[in-house]
């Protein structure tokens, strides 16, 4: 008789790891991988961006698609799926000689990025409402750990030749492959699937949807604005810090090891303490804020070492995105969750296409100027903006929605 293993969170974190492991290997190798195929820096700026804005466009089409899919016929096929197509992206990505064929593998690979939509969907099957929050923080602090060993082992790996890393990453997809398939059981029951909806797995139809839920509506428009800087911030990091800086593959996967260990200890350490002293409203509030002021900074930034200090001194803005999350969560039917979370993945994943188209023709004008120039930093300062008026909109909407509950108890 065959043993019935329940699912647990434990199996979802495993692969998320190297999940993100294989793709931190590649991140500080793109644009390296990249220059090695244009004439110059802002050429390279303008690839980089197409090349970044392409994963984001099919992303977004395909999150709230698979993450419908998965509330039909459960999350472990799915997930399967988008891990094998992620290491395709990354072995075409090794082998290619053209930046077509590097724009294709791209492509695959944002189809298949919604694998992340799917594991949180998994989170939100396995944990209960109490605990979503926290356990969302946990699968982001998994994340950041995969970037705290990803980005500097493909730097170093990168020393040896730009597109080993890419061969490493489709290596450890394989890997986490063929765990999930031997290890990770389904997370969601069959009486809890519902039947798929091809008009709410439209992204701009699943977002519309997504306004009405009760508690969440404006909230969505949160997301919209922290994503964009988060894109900005992740599409144009490499190149700002190699033009302003000077900074190499080895350099930047150091700096994004930084990040990682940010983000753990923000999400995994940080964002207990928070969620208990505060609740999910005001750590989200605290979270937006701190990040407002560390998009300033590091525009302003002058020093190579500047940008650790403002990355260890963001940690609550680690902790925004998990509270939000847990938010939203708690309040949409439990059997919708991946079609939910889909939808904020498409947030994620449009961000992801405008934020590079904006923010590499930025930082392809400003390049030519002085390394010490303050308006190198552009790029940072209008993430700052969008970031501000996500706080501003997330205070807005729970100071409604206090101003309704206390009407609602009188």
């Amino acid at each position: 008789m065959q043993v019935q293993r329940q699912p647990g969170l434990s199996f979802i974190l495993v692969t998320v790891f190297l999940d993100t492991l294989g793709f931190g290997f590649v991140i500080p190798v793109l644009p390296a991988l990249v220059a090695t195929m244009t004439p110059d820096k802002q050429s390279q700026a303008c690839w980089y961006g197409l090349l970044l804005g392409s994963y984001g466009f099919a992303q977004f089409f395909s999150a709230p698609l698979l993450g419908a899919i998965s509330d039909r016929f459960g999350r472990r096929a799915v997930l399967l799926v988008s891990i094998f197509g992620l290491g395709l992206n990354f072995f075409i990505t090794a082998i290619s000689p053209w930046l077509w064929l590097l724009l294709v593998s791209r492509l695959i690979g944002g189809a298949s990025g919604a694998s992340f939509t799917v594991a949180g969907a998994y989170v939100a099957d396995v944990t209960t409402k109490e605990e979503r929050s926290r356990s969302f923080g946990l699968l982001g602090a998994i994340f950041g750990l995969g970037f705290i060993c990803g980005p500097v082992l493909g730097g170093l790996l990168s020393t040896y030749g730009l597109r080993l890393p890419y061969f490493a990453a489709a290596g450890f997809s394989l890997l986490n492959w063929v765990y999930g398939f031997f290890v990770l059981p389904e997370s969601l029951p069959v009486d809890r699937r519902s039947a798929i909806d091809f008009a709410k797995a439209n992204p701009f139809a699943a977002l519309i949807a997504l306004t009405k839920v009760q508690g969440i509506g404006s909230l969505v428009w949160v997301f919209i604005l922290t994503a964009f800087p988060q894109f900005i911030l992740q599409s144009t990091w490499i190149l700002y810090t190699t033009f302003r800086f000077g900074w190499g593959p080895r350099e930047n996967g150091l700096s994004l090891f930084i990040v990682g260990v940010a983000s753990a200890i923000g999400q995994a350490v940080l964002l207990g303490f928070l969620l208990r002293k505060l609740g999910d409203v005001k750590t989200a509030l605290v979270g937006l804020a701190s990040s407002s002021v560390a998009y300033v900074l590091y525009g302003l930034a002058t020093q190579g070492w500047m940008m650790y200090a403002i990355v260890l001194a963001n940690l609550c803005g680690f902790a925004a995105g998990p509270a939000l999350q847990g938010i939203v969560s708690k309040a949409v039917d439990p059997r919708h969750q991946g079609i939910t979370l889909g939808s904020l993945n498409s947030i994620n994943s449009i961000m992801g296409v405008i934020a590079p188209l904006i923010g590499a023709p930025i930082l392809a004008t400003v390049s030519g100027l002085n390394p010490t120039d303050w308006r190198v930093g552009a790029t940072f300062f209008v993430a700052a903006t969008a970031q501000v008026l996500a706080f501003v909109q997330a205070l807005l909407h729970f100071r409604r929605r206090g101003r309704v509950r206390a009407a609602a108890n009188r």
